[in-house]
């Protein structure tokens, strides 16, 4: 995902302006910093462009995503609901919070089903996971409504999405709390960093004192300030909320291109008679980072991803064999493997990771590919790549 594609001297003047004028911790030292701060700044952007009353800058999509469950109350035991197509990290985040992740069956929109989610739900399901994987969203109203009848939290992971809507509303805002990532290769980057967002006061301030050592926060006094809580230090550089300040602004222009290329594209695949396209419960809302669509079967799946390699069409995935993103590839999950003892080994009932079968899934990841969209082509380029993606069909 493409926002590297755009760096420019704004970038640039932004991170001078705080190694020139300010401090780069992102709270107080006032007296230094000459009234710059970037993180507060680019918090307060993030608000006013997703509506949302609350934005807090961190580390990572990761330790947004950790925080986020935090802050919500998801903690020792409690079951939360995940897709198996994913980023490693959105199940990580679980096991870390010393949940128990539950896998469940995704749909044609590349996430969680209405369906899977009913299926996987128990006594001890708190929350679901909902991914917006690939930019694009799921079947929002009715997941949305499984959550509110069950009383589970709506954790919307949109670190792939920031930009994309759902019937006008931005992704990440829909649920109780979201989470945007903006490492290097994310749609907006500052680097590395993430955000949780919220319309909640309490998930707010849960997530501002947790992913700082439990401060509160109240004056101008660090050292004089309560820790209502424990947390940890996923705080976000004011070096980097300088570089995503400045990636920020360029959203809009970001998702525009995208959305252009991404048309172009799509248009001349529509007359290749064994392509389906990934399903959209809202197209307008389609952030556009990727073009994904279905072949008939595995096998013709497989021979396309590599002809259109062979064409010189890059950037084409095949999560189903993807070691990050698809759950068959995850053997460190799978059996529980980590650095020190997890948390949830000391359930006995626990699920068996080796076991969990999601055979729909299967046949979904089994037979698709995402192409991914670039802000740097040229007319001619995306010409090209069109004639180069039909020879592969050929």
């Amino acid at each position: 995902m493409p926002g590297f594609e755009l760096f420019g001297p704004e970038e640039k003047q932004e991170v001078a302006d705080v190694m020139e004028n300010g401090f780069t911790f992102r709270y107080n030292f006032d007296h230094m910093r000459n009234d710059r701060w970037k993180t507060r700044e680019m918090e307060q952007l993030l608000c006013e462009k997703m509506n949302v009353k609350h934005a807090h800058l961190l580390s990572s999509g990761t330790a947004a995503l950790q925080t986020a469950l935090a802050a919500a109350g998801i903690g020792a035991g409690d079951e939360v609901i995940v897709p198996p197509f994913t980023f490693v990290a959105s199940v990580e985040a679980v096991f870390m919070a010393g949940a128990v992740p539950v896998f469940a069956e995704i749909d044609e929109t590349l996430c969680l089903s209405p369906e899977g989610i009913e299926a996987a739900i128990t006594p001890r399901t708190k929350a679901v996971n909902l991914v917006h994987m690939c930019g694009s969203m799921g079947k929002m109203d009715e997941i949305k409504a499984i959550c509110d009848k069950h009383d589970l939290v709506l954790l919307e992971d949109a670190c792939q999405a920031i930009g994309g809507t759902y019937k006008g509303q931005a992704l990440g805002t829909i649920g109780d709390v979201g989470c945007y990532s903006f490492d290097s290769v994310k749609t907006i980057t500052c680097g590395e960093g993430g955000a949780v967002i919220t319309n909640s006061d309490t998930i707010y301030n849960h997530t501002h004192m947790f992913s700082d050592h439990g401060h509160d926060h109240v004056g101008n006094d660090r050292g004089a300030e309560d820790h209502p809580i424990m947390g940890l230090n996923f705080r976000i550089s004011e070096l980097n909320s300088a570089m995503g300040l400045a990636q920020l602004r360029k959203l809009d222009t970001i998702i525009e291109i995208q959305r252009k290329h991404k048309k172009i594209i799509k248009d001349a695949m529509g007359d290749i008679a064994e392509v389906t396209f990934r399903e959209l419960p809202d197209a307008e809302g389609d952030s556009a980072g990727f073009l994904t669509f279905m072949m008939p079967t595995e096998e013709r799946t497989i021979e396309i991803n590599k002809k259109l390699a062979g064409n010189g069409v890059d950037g084409c995935f095949y999560w189903y064999i993807n070691n990050w993103h698809y759950l068959n590839n995850w053997k460190h999950i799978q059996e529980l493997k980590s650095c020190s003892a997890l948390p949830i080994t000391l359930i006995d009932d626990r699920p068996d990771y080796t076991k969990v079968s999601v055979p729909k899934s299967d046949a979904i990841m089994s037979k698709t590919i995402s192409m991914l969209i670039k802000l740097s082509w040229t007319e001619e380029e995306i010409a090209q790549r069109i004639e180069n993606i039909k020879k592969a069909f050929a």
